[in-house]
Formats: structure tokens, C-alpha cells, sequence
């Protein structure tokens, strides 16, 4: 691997992300936001490539059930989007890729190999906002092959959100997850930047926040200054909390640490918490707020710039599942301040003079109790800049650069080669790509983006159940060794999970057939 000046004049740089505006999730509004400042603070020519989503997952996905017909009224979205967030309009080209909404997975998963959306004449360098997410079902071209340069963004902490979720198969969950990622990160990366020290350890790795806030939080902090300056208290209101109700984002953690009671200490069920946001967990938290007698206003979901946010004093954080809390920096930039949990995905907040971290009840209940009695310090010019796009765009062109010591020798490079052989020809088997949640027929791109929808695959191109046994001589072969090899007295069924139920196949040597599809209610998982 040659020497690579990142920040070269001219040079091309695609920033690849797995989810869009409107969607205001941390993958979408981040990676936006760095190509908007990439385009505007250096001289690189600037592509941010984004997933275009059927109309019915559209209105699944966006806010308001907003939908567009075509992907230039989503581009114009987008950049309405970053002219009214950052001020000025952003001179990035946008390439759009086929994309599918797993309501299981609540993720964004591309449809066939992404890397032929970039010419080659602009595959130069590449940004994968979270390259394990992109990279888990790709079999095209390898990205390290089509890129001089490829540098990987670490989000989000899926070990963690398996471990929660998953239930009993959590800690399963959690080693696959492991291995996949370590898997797919140095097959398809030269250079790792993890947000923090929550994502695992990984090839190639360096741990750096590359995020920040937009100038509007900047200017709306400095706006509360000048309140102080005239004499004028900057806070009329106590403390709030803002964030998707979802399991795992502190909101448990938040109503446990409100209505425990240890070592005699009073619950604080006289503290008022105001809470932003919407989600599937909204209604149990309620309950639970009103069982245990706490103060927690549900508010609905709100944009964490809006006018209405400025009187707070104080943002309560209690998640441990982030790998950086963007709305933790917004409200450090915001002049409040910041009650979090130590953790590792703290580690960057945690450094400013205004962000109190908690290592117990005890210590939640004082510093919560002093945020909403004494009024935070006013941060520095330096320690501002910090928190903005232009220090964190000067951090991910010095974090993107591979020492020398990284550099992987002849013999492991050969062994990666192999390797995504291998996990590239299993990800060819149409069967395999059903087992492991990939979705149907979706190794290959649509020949038209624009009427194509996951939903309403047509049968008769792509049947589920015979894909494989039809089209695929290996793995007709495969099945019959594997049939000849249990004498034919064992018969085979496998359940494939999908977005309707959960099939079943039962398999023989001479054919695969799909025998029925229940609801998973029904059946026990996995049988």
C-alpha cells in the first residue's frame, strides 16, 4: 500500500452510508454532514452515496410517512436538509444504490454490489459509514480492490444491541456478530476509525471521534451567552431527556435511576424530567413512570435544535449502548450541562468541563441535584471548536492515514484474499443468502430502482424455495452429498425467516420445495 495524501486537491472521495435524509437516524444525518463539510473545508471532490428505498419502505422508514417517486426529489430533500442545518449549500454530488428496509433488523441493507454506483475514474478514496453493516451480505467487488484508499466508521455497537435484544440467542448473537465484523472489516478496509472504545477491537484500528455538531447548536449556545452577559439568567427550565424510545437507548436506566432507593437515599421522584422522542417503548415507560410516582413528562419526538430546547439546563444521558452520543455533544455545544454514565462511549463528552459523569446511584443523584441547582461554565473558543464539524473533518483526515506498523505483510494479505473467496462464493448461493437474513434475489441490483420493491418479488423471477436448486448446480450437488452421506433416512427441514412469517424447506436430492409459511407466534423459533 503506497503512501496516500488524503486531503490532495482534486482528489475523489465517496462517502458511503447506509441510511438517508429524511431519515434522521445517526448514520443518515452524520455521514451527511461530514460530506457536506468534507465538500466545503478541503478541496476534494466530494460523492455521498445513499440508499434509494421502494415507496413502501419509504413510508416505513421517513417521519410523516413522506415518500418520493424519484431520486432527484430526495437529493433536493437532502440538501434543503444541510443548507438549513449547516448555512450554507453543500457542493457534494449524490449517487443513489438500491436499498431494502428488514423490519427485523430495523436496518438498511444495500441490493446488490454498491461499488459499481462509482466510475472508475472517481473510485479513489471511500469513507464506509459503518463498513460491517455495508459489507455483511456484499458480493461484489471487493472494496480494497476498486479504492486506492478505504477507511471504515464505526457507528454503531452491535454486539451490544445483539446481546439486549436477542433474548436467550443473545450471547450467540453477540459472537457471530464479533466474528462477522473482525471478518469484514479486514477483507474490505486499509483503516478502522471506531467512534469510541465501545465497538471491539478490530484490524487496522485507531479510535477517534470523527463526528460533530452543526453550526446552528454552536450559534444557539452562543445566543444563551449573551443572555448572561445582559444580566439575564440563561435557563428557565430544569432537565430533560431526548432520544428514539427503543429498548437499550437509557431509558430504562434513566426511570431505574430516578425511582431507586439505596443505602436510605430518597428516590427522586421530585425531579421533573422532560422527555423528547417516540418509540415502541414509549407506552411501558409511562406505566413505569407512573407506578413508581416519577416526574417524567413525555413530550413526543422533537429536533434537538428547536427553539423549544434552549431553556433547558440540563440533558440527562443514561445509555451505554452508543458508541458516541451525538445528542451529548449537540448539548455541550448548546451550553448545558451533560449528566452521563462512565462508559466508553462517553470518553470524548467526558472531557469538557460542563459533562458530569456518574459511576453509581449515589453519584447520579448529587451531580443531578447540583446541574439543576448551579449553572454550568461557559466553554472556551478552543473547546467550541472542538465540538464542531471543522476539528472533527480535521480528525478523520489524520485518523484516515495507515502507519506503517498497520500494514498488514504478504502472508496475511494473502490470507484475507482467500478468505473473501470463500465468503464471497457462500454469499453467491441464493439458499445461504435466505438462511442468513439477506432478503430475495438481492446479490444483484434491480434493472430499474424506480419500480422495484422487496415486498412484491415476483415469484416466478426469483421463487425463494428453488432459487438455489434450480439455478445453482453446485448446491444441488451439495445437497445430495449431504443426503447420500445421511443414507436418505433423514429428512431435512429448515426455517427461513422473512418479513411475512417463517417458511419452511424441506430438502432431498432431487429438489428443494417450500412446505408452508406460518406466523412466528405459531411455530417454536428455529424449531
Amino acid at each position: 500500500m503506497r503512501d496516500i495524501e488524503l486531503a490532495e486537491a482534486g482528489r475523489h472521495i465517496c462517502v458511503v452510508t447506509t441510511a438517508c435524509i429524511p431519515w434522521l437516524t445517526g448514520t443518515a444525518v452524520n455521514p451527511t454532514l461530514r460530506a457536506a463539510f468534507l465538500s466545503h473545508c478541503t478541496k476534494l471532490q466530494v460523492t455521498l452515496i445513499v440508499p434509494w428505498l421502494a415507496i413502501s419502505d419509504q413510508a416505513t422508514v421517513f417521519a410523516g410517512k413522506c415518500t418520493f417517486s424519484q431520486p432527484h426529489e430526495q437529493e433536493e430533500c437532502i440538501r434543503e436538509w444541510v443548507h438549513r442545518r449547516v448555512g450554507f449549500r453543500p457542493k457534494f454530488r449524490v449517487t443513489f444504490y438500491m436499498g431494502r428496509y428488514d423490519r427485523r433488523l430495523l436496518g438498511i441493507f444495500p441490493v446488490g454490489d454498491v461499488t459499481s454506483c462509482v466510475p472508475a475514474h472517481q473510485a479513489d478514496i471511500a469513507v464506509l459509514e459503518e463498513p460491517e453493516h455495508l459489507c455483511w451480505y456484499h458480493c461484489g467487488q471487493r472494496w480494497t480492490e476498486k479504492f486506492s484508499h478505504v477507511v471504515g466508521v464505526m457507528h454503531t455497537n452491535y454486539q451490544e444491541l445483539g446481546l439486549r435484544n436477542a433474548g436467550p440467542m443473545g450471547p450467540l448473537v453477540w459472537t457471530a456478530s464479533h466474528v462477522f465484523n473482525q471478518t469484514v472489516c479486514a477483507i474490505h478496509t486499509h483503516k478502522i476509525i471506531k467512534l469510541s472504545d465501545a465497538v471491539q477491537h478490530l484490524p487496522r484500528q485507531t479510535t477517534c471521534n470523527v463526528h460533530g455538531v452543526a453550526p446552528g447548536f454552536l450559534q444557539a449556545g452562543s445566543q444563551v451567552l449573551k443572555l448572561a452577559e445582559a444580566g439575564k439568567p440563561r435557563f428557565s427550565k430544569g432537565a430533560y431527556a431526548l432520544g428514539k424510545m427503543v429498548y437499550g437507548k437509557g431509558w430504562d436506566e434513566l426511570v431505574d435511576l430516578l425511582a431507586r432507593d439505596s443505602r436510605g437515599a430518597k428516590a427522586l421522584t421530585d425531579v421533573e424530567v422532560d422527555c423528547y422522542g417516540f418509540g415502541e417503548a414509549q407506552p411501558r415507560l409511562q406505566q413505569r413512570a407512573e407506578r413508581d410516582h416519577l416526574r417524567l413528562n413525555f413530550q413526543g419526538a422533537i429536533d434537538h435544535m428547536s427553539p423549544q430546547i434552549h431553556p433547558y439546563q440540563v440533558f440527562v444521558n443514561c445509555s451505554t449502548s452508543d458508541v458516541v452520543a451525538t445528542t451529548s455533544l449537540e448539548a455541550l455545544a448548546l451550553g448545558k450541562w451533560v449528566v452521563c454514565a462512565e462508559h466508553p462511549c462517553n470518553q470524548f463528552v467526558s472531557g469538557f468541563p460542563t459533562c458530569l459523569v456518574f459511576r453509581s446511584l449515589q453519584d447520579f443523584q448529587r451531580l443531578l441535584q447540583h446541574a439543576l441547582t448551579h449553572e454550568p461554565p461557559a466553554l472556551s473558543a478552543e473547546q467550541l471548536r472542538e465540538l464542531g464539524w471543522e476539528a472533527a473533518t480535521e480528525r478523520l483526515l489524520s485518523a484516515a492515514q495507515v502507519m506503517p506498523q498497520q500494514r498488514p505483510g504478504r502472508l496475511i494479505r494473502f490470507g484475507q484474499s482467500s478468505l473473501w473467496c470463500l465468503y464471497r462464493w457462500f454469499l453467491g448461493v441464493e439458499l445461504f443468502r435466505i438462511l442468513v437474513c439477506a432478503g430475495n434475489c438481492t446479490a444483484r441490483a434491480p434493472a430499474n430502482m424506480l419500480t422495484w420493491d422487496p415486498n412484491h418479488v415476483s415469484k416466478s423471477l426469483c421463487p425463494a424455495a428453488t432459487c438455489a436448486a434450480a439455478r445453482s448446480k453446485r448446491l444441488r450437488a451439495q445437497l445430495s452429498c449431504l443426503w447420500q452421506a445421511c443414507q436418505g433416512s433423514v429428512h431435512i427441514r429448515i426455517g427461513i425467516p422473512h418479513q411475512q412469517g417463517l417458511s419452511w424447506l424441506a430438502l432431498s436430492p432431487d429438489h428443494v420445495d417450500a412446505v408452508g409459511g406460518w406466523p412466528h407466534q405459531s411455530i417454536p423459533a428455529l424449531l
